[in-house]
């Protein structure tokens, strides 16, 4: 039977919140007067629900092209690890000048991207929920034990996250917020233990709303504004220079669809060109090293004729090293310098050598 092991982390206290929401088709993203860009992350995460990874990256390289500051604007109930974990690295790893706002709940997986912001603020009345991950499978014992250890290294992985954040150990962490329970912490709690920077005022809430009334209530407070604003920002869209030459609404989204399919490539290019660099760095090292040998061997060869010698050798070394053409010419112009007991010691055409003629005259005027 097929392995199958879905991962994902959803929150209990909102499971159905939020379903009936009506986003716009374009981006989630607005630009104010002062030029700073809004992306809001509001909805389920995960690759066929309101907030994709694929989605989201395209919005951000998006919003890097209008402005620096981006404000991020955070109501969810969490949803899929991994597509949570691409987000998160998108956001971190952006150049522009981020800060995340937690409107009403930010549980699961959610919670973990809300740390990336450079700063992250939460409003008064939200939520922010940490557990452990859950996940589902089927097969033999052995396909079972693959996804408790798929889920085990997640958790690992989460840890380190928010251990990075606290300024706890990755094993306290665990201890703390992996043990099987939802922890919910109010803004306050939050600012306390180190998850967040600020806390924000925001329009009220009752008092004795539940994660659940919260997220549905948010969610309504964003949908509302932008129906009655859906026609100006298509407008508002068309203007920008990648839909110029769109000359109807159906020209817009036709140009959407085709980014957003550009924007689900960009995982596997990442990787590809990850790929691609390692072996670019295999290829230059091994090159680098026969260089090296290369290089030594003409300098044993040298030094051994007497071309050079161990004071002069640095010298010949850093020519090789910084122009090896004309390294080696130098190298061969250098004249060949015999050594004295060699010549002494030679016997050319098989005649008697040097030292040897030597030393029989010398035993010969003994005799005399």
């Amino acid at each position: 039977m097929p392995w199958e092991c879905s991962i994902f982390a959803p929150s209990k206290g909102g499971e159905t919140a939020g379903k009936d929401m009506t986003m716009s088709r374009f981006f989630n993203i607005t630009t104010s007067d002062d030029g700073t860009s809004t992306i809001f992350l509001y909805g389920d995460i995960g690759d066929y629900t309101e907030v994709q990874s694929g989605r989201i990256a395209q919005e951000l390289m998006e919003a890097e092209r209008v402005s620096r500051r981006i404000h991020v604007r955070i109501n969810s109930n969490g949803g899929e690890v991994y597509s949570g974990i691409a987000i998160f690295n998108a956001l971190r790893h952006s150049q522009a000048d981020i800060r995340i706002y937690v409107d009403g709940i930010a549980a699961s997986m959610a919670s973990v991207i809300a740390l990336c912001g450079k700063p992250v603020e939460m409003s008064k009345y939200a939520r922010l929920m940490l557990h452990s991950v859950s996940g589902g499978c089927y097969g033999n014992k052995q396909d079972l034990q693959r996804c408790m250890e798929e889920i085990e290294s997640l958790e690992g992985s989460l840890s380190e996250i928010y251990a990075e954040r606290l300024g706890m150990s990755k094993e306290e962490v665990k201890q703390t917020y992996f043990d099987g329970e939802d922890h919910w912490l109010t803004a306050k709690e939050a600012l306390d233990l180190g998850f967040i920077d600020d806390i924000y005022d925001a329009d009220p809430v009752p008092a004795d709303s539940t994660p659940a009334q919260i997220y549905t209530l948010f969610n309504n407070r964003l949908v509302e504004p932008q129906k009655n604003r859906e026609d100006m920002n298509l407008e508002d869209v068309k203007k920008r220079p990648r839909f110029k030459d769109c000359a109807s609404d159906a020209d817009v989204f036709r140009l959407m669809d085709q980014l957003e399919e550009e924007a689900g490539k960009v995982p596997i290019l990442t990787k590809e060109n990850t790929d691609l660099k390692a072996k670019v760095k295999t290829y230059e090292d091994k090159a680098e090293a026969e260089d090296l040998a290369a290089r030594k061997q003409l300098l044993d060869a040298a030094e051994q004729d007497g071309r050079i010698d161990a004071t002069t050798r640095p010298i010949y070394e850093n020519l090789l090293a910084n122009d090896r053409e004309n390294g080696e010419k130098a190298l061969a112009q250098l004249p060949v310098k015999r050594r004295v007991m060699e010549d002494l010691h030679l016997e050319p055409n098989g005649e008697e050598s040097p030292w040897n003629r030597r030393m029989r005259e010398i035993k010969d005027k003994r005799k005399k």
